[in-house]
């Protein structure tokens, strides 16, 4: 037996942030990130909309780019004074992320991190307060997702907390929103949404109801996400769907090592002065992951699948699959993504010399090599894989060479 889970409700297209004025509750604790939902007038309708419909409003912001540990408990903290009813959190990935780990924390306070990470071990919610949440970038999708990414900085690892008791009750998808995002923002994030469908629909945990959310959202970022990019805003509305699309398949099908990989060397160079941005950690990866994934037969059959309904050409499986593995490069070069982390500069752009030293790279490698493994995306990946061949597919992904074993 399988599980379909999405939220109860999902409001979409232009203006639909008014949804929040039909909510019925007493509290709502509004969680955001840095200054952009300020800045473009979204925090203030958002508070607006909610007075209107009779509910009191405290605001949790200045939530950081790839949340911490602390913040969490101290948002938690924070809701065990104001007694919610609601959790709305409202930007991008990483302020949804932290509420969601909130929300466990407020539910139940003695709860531990550790405890929170054990993969669909979270006890049932909802016995204090509903969420929603309502998304300003288009990659994450986890507005619709039974996932959060929360940041362990004394470890310098990013964990995953899987459950589908924190898919969100209401998700609200409207594209004013994600018109607002710089274009760097743009491209890490939609390579974040086309790792999302092509690793859900090569998962082992892929079904009949993942797959045609999967294919018709990569379909959608490969006619769309270059051209969002390059600033059209009919393609920016049609991507924030796109991603959404892609999240209910992964929420459902589950990933693999590509975002465990990306997961395990986000913020393992932090001490040098900058993190691997997620969305271009993914990008960098999913080529090699793809080459390395295709060794199975089963998932090459899927990856020729998913380039047959990209009509990218090829007769064969083998020549479909490099021919995919082209086009995703390709949309890197065009969206200025570096290839590789030796490549990789402490603003994400390409650069000859990145922010991480080869030598600092090889040391740490074994540890972030075990850490991957171990992570909750590592189960639904269609290959298995050991220490050994994960230090050399990391390898890989350092010095952008051919992946052949």
């Amino acid at each position: 037996m399988a599980r379909f889970t999405l939220p109860r409700d999902l409001y979409h297209g232009k203006g639909a942030l008014e949804a929040l004025k039909t909510f019925e509750g007493k509290k709502a604790m509004l969680c955001v990130g840095g200054h952009s939902m300020k800045k473009f007038g979204f925090l203030d309708k958002a508070v607006s909309y909610l007075n209107e419909a009779g509910i009191e409003v405290e605001i949790i912001d200045g939530i950081e780019p790839d949340p911490s540990v602390e913040t969490v408990k101290n948002g938690a903290e924070r809701m065990l004074k104001f007694k919610p009813d609601w959790i709305i959190a409202m930007g991008g990935g990483s302020p949804i992320d932290a509420a969601k780990a909130m929300w466990i924390k407020y539910e139940y306070p003695d709860i531990t991190f550790e405890d929170m990470c054990k993969v669909f071990g979270i006890p049932k919610l909802r016995k204090k307060a509903h969420f929603c949440a309502i998304s300003s970038t288009s990659g994450t999708a986890t507005e619709v997702t039974a996932f959060s990414i929360i940041t362990d900085y004394s470890k310098g690892i990013k964990y995953p907390i899987a459950d589908f008791e924190i898919t969100p009750d209401v998700a609200i998808v409207d594209p004013d929103l994600a018109e607002t995002m710089p274009k760097k923002l743009v491209a890490h994030t939609g390579m974040d949404a086309i790792t999302h469908a092509i690793e859900a629909f090569v998962s082992t945990a892929h079904c009949d109801f993942t797959d045609p959310l999967a294919l018709y959202a990569i379909k959608l970022i490969q006619n769309d996400l270059v051209k969002s990019y390059n600033g059209d805003m009919t393609k920016r509305d049609t991507m924030h769907n796109a991603q959404c699309l892609a999240g209910m398949a992964f929420s459902n099908a589950l990933l693999g090592i590509v975002h465990s990989m990306a997961h395990k060397t986000g913020a393992a160079f932090a001490d040098l002065g900058a993190h691997i941005i997620h969305g271009a950690a993914n990008a960098m990866y999913l080529p090699k992951v793809i080459a390395f994934n295709a060794k199975d037969e089963t998932a090459a059959k899927r990856y020729a699948v998913i380039a047959d309904y990209m009509g990218l050409g090829g007769n064969s499986t083998e020549e479909k699959i490099k021919l995919l593995i082209d086009y995703l490069r390709k949309m890197n070069d065009e969206m200025n993504i570096p290839h590789c982390i030796k490549n990789y500069g402490a603003d994400s752009y390409p650069t000859e010399n990145g922010f991480v030293p080869e030598n600092v790279f090889l040391e740490r490698l074994p540890e972030i090599a075990k850490n991957a493994i171990a992570d909750a995306c590592t189960v639904s990946n269609p290959r298995k894989i050991n220490q050994e061949e994960m230090e050399k597919l990391l390898k890989c992904c350092y010095y952008d060479t051919e992946v052949d074993f």
